[in-house]
Formats: C-alpha cells, sequence, structure tokens
C-alpha cells in the first residue's frame, strides 16, 4: 500500500496549491502548504482528509454557522475558477471534493446541497468524485438521486459513471451509506440506462454495481439481468456475466440459468494434488476430469473452493473461477490448476488443514485436505 499512499504527495499538494493561488490572487494557503509537509505515515484516505483539513481552515471553517453558507459559496467559487487549469486534475482534486461536501452539508442550505451534486459532476472528470458523494447521499438520498438519476444521460462518461460507481452499495475505500443498502431498488434505474454505456469504463461500473446488490437483493440482480438480456446489444452479455459473478460462484440457480449453466449429468474425479503439505509461500497444483455421461452437450462453470483455515481454527470457504466450457455427450476433459499461497494484507494465511473442494455448475464434488505449513518448516 505503501505506492497507493503516494499517490497524494507533497508534490500533488504543491501542484494543487499553485493551482488555488492562480484561481484565488490574493490568498496564500498556508494550511495547504504545512500539510502538504506532514503526509508521512498517512495512508491514502488519511492524507486526502488531511488535506481536506487544511482547505476548510484555509477557508475559515469551522466558522459562525451564519458564515456556514458564505464559506460554501467562496469555496465553490474557487474550485470551478481552479477547473480552467487544465493541469488541476490527479488525486489531490479527492480531498478538494470532500472539502466541498462538508461545507455544503455544514451550510444546511438546499440549494448549495444541490450546488455541491453539480460541482462534483464538473469535478468527477479530474478525478472521480465517488468518495466525496457518499455523504451527500447519506444525508439525503432521495434528493440526490434526483441528480444522479439524470446523470445517467450526461454526455461526459465520467459523470455517467459516477452516477453508478459512487452509488454502489459497497464501494471499495468508501463510507457506507445504509440507505443504499435499505433501498437496493433504489439505484436499480440508474444501471437500466447505462447497461448499454458505449463506454467500457462504464458498462465495468455498472457490472461491479450489479455484483453488490447481489450480496443482498439477488432476486432483485436477476430480474435486472433478464431485462437487460431481453434487450441486449452486443457487450449487454458480458456486463450481465460480470455481474453475475458472486452469484454464479454461490450457485443461485437463476443466475445460473440466466447463463447458460444447466442440471447436467457428469462424472468428476476427485482432485489429485501435487503435495499434502504446502509451505508458504509456494503453489499448490491439483487436476482432474470432467466426463458428459449425459445425452445433451453440457454448458460448465467450473470452478474450486478453497476452505482457508481462520485464526480460530473453523474454516472460510473462498470460491475460484477456474473455466467455462461446453462438452458434448460422452466428452471427458481435463483441467489443472496452481493455486498461489503468499501472505497478502487481503489475506493472511494461518497454518494448519486447509481443504479443496470441486464446484461445477454450483453443484460441490468432492474434498481433499492438505495442509498449510509456516515459512521456514
Amino acid at each position: 500500500m505503501g505506492a497507493m499512499n503516494e499517490l497524494i504527495n507533497q508534490a500533488a499538494v504543491d501542484s494543487l496549491r499553485g493551482t488555488l493561488i492562480s484561481a484565488t490572487p490574493g490568498r496564500s494557503w498556508p494550511e495547504l502548504t504545512a500539510a502538504g509537509a506532514t503526509l508521512d505515515g498517512l495512508s491514502l484516505r488519511e492524507r486526502a482528509d488531511h488535506i481536506s483539513q487544511a482547505l476548510l481552515a484555509d477557508f475559515g471553517h469551522p466558522a459562525d454557522s451564519t458564515l456556514a453558507g458564505e464559506i460554501y459559496t467562496t469555496a465553490a467559487l474557487t474550485f470551478r475558477r481552479a477547473l480552467q487549469d487544465p493541469g488541476f486534475s490527479g488525486w489531490a482534486v479527492w480531498p478538494v471534493t470532500e472539502t466541498a461536501v462538508t461545507l455544503a452539508l455544514d451550510s444546511g442550505d438546499a440549494a448549495h446541497f444541490d450546488d455541491c451534486l453539480v460541482l462534483l459532476a464538473e469535478l468527477t472528470p479530474r478525478l472521480t468524485a465517488e468518495f466525496a458523494i457518499r455523504r451527500l447521499l447519506a444525508a439525503n438520498l432521495p434528493r440526490s438521486l434526483t441528480a444522479v438519476q439524470s446523470w445517467a444521460l450526461h454526455p461526459d462518461e465520467h459523470v455517467r459513471r459516477l452516477a453508478s460507481e459512487g452509488t454502489r452499495p459497497y464501494l471499495p475505500w468508501a463510507v457506507r451509506v445504509s440507505a443504499i443498502i435499505d433501498r437496493p431498488e433504489a439505484t436499480v434505474p440508474i444501471l437500466d440506462v447505462l447497461y448499454r454505456d458505449p463506454h467500457e469504463y462504464v458498462r465495468r461500473s455498472v457490472a461491479n454495481h450489479l455484483n453488490d446488490l447481489a450480496r443482498h437483493a439477488p432476486d432483485l440482480v436477476i430480474a435486472a439481468a433478464a431485462r437487460w438480456l431481453a434487450n441486449p446489444d452486443r457487450n449487454t452479455v458480458s456486463v450481465v456475466r460480470h455481474g453475475l459473478r458472486t452469484l454464479i460462484k454461490k450457485g443461485h440457480p437463476q443466475a445460473l440459468a440466466l447463463q447458460g449453466f444447466a442440471p447436467a449429468d457428469l462424472s468428476v474425479s476427485a482432485p489429485q494434488l501435487d503435495r499434502a503439505d504446502v509451505v508458504l509461500p509456494s503453489d499448490l497444483a491439483f487436476a482432474f476430469e470432467i466426463s458428459n455421461t449425459g445425452a445433451e452437450p453440457a454448458r460448465l462453470a467450473v470452478d474450486y473452493v478453497v476452505h482457508y483455515r481462520k485464526a480460530n481454527g473453523s474454516r472460510s470457504p473462498k470460491v475460484f473461477k477456474l473455466a467455462t466450457v461446453t462438452l458434448v455427450p460422452g466428452e471427458t476433459k481435463s483441467f489443472s490448476k496452481r493455486h498461489a499461497f503468499r501472505q497478502m494484507t487481503t489475506r493472511v494465511h494461518h497454518p494448519g488443514k486447509h481443504s479443496l473442494e470441486l464446484q461445477v455448475n454450483g453443484i460441490r464434488y468432492h474434498t481433499v485436505d492438505f495442509v498449510l505449513q509456516p515459512e521456514g518448516f
């Protein structure tokens, strides 16, 4: 994560300060200057918040509540002037969007709330405003969605993507918006407009949004996917496939059916492991065969499941995609895979008994145990 944190660094803050000085002759931005020199040890999110706090201080916030609206107006004008500089872009824009939202919410003025949404749409082509918009959504979801729904028809693909990405239920790095999770149907009209967007950048967001919804509203997702497949363009199949990926891994029958994975007569061999003990860090290789014993061609989603040992000794399954194949009657196909075991920030491996299991069209076959040994064993 070190390199990721450096996306907001001293140079980025200096560039932002230069842009703001040009936009506001006579203002020196002392707090922003000081903040740029005190970023060491902070995560990317913490850096964005740190710079935003400096911007707020330079604008005179916090202040008497009677001045909050005036401060927002000044900040919004400043940021719009900054947009005249083509160099005003990149990760230093993130704290700018957060600052605008803080000031708009603190003003308590509905006009400032609405203007801030417009401002985020203006800023998002320079760097996505998907993180900052979350607090506006949380503060007033219906009012926010009125604007966001209109963005789905915006001529700029960055704004259209913001409509989908900013409203994702489980957007990475972003604060949760409980109202979106509680009302999963609220964002579907946005996706209905965008699933055929001409830009892959937007369509990928739509698919990820649909996949997010699958975590807590699978029936809604199935209905949307079926509706889109009934009125497709050349990209719809791939959008739906990516959007249904979690439900496919979970073996959801309707999701499998929408992707053409029907129940089939199969013979699946037990996976053959290349070792019984896996020493960190290394790979585990395995192989197996699938035969179509039925009378019809079989389209298959072939996955495998690693049952990871947790710190408390219990095990947690995670499904991994392996292949999509079609077997004609009587056909047998061999599969092989190497699965890596490395300590990562996103997954800590605990030594002890693990298991590997096969999954075909959502049905589990054969479980084989192996032991993960600590590094240096």
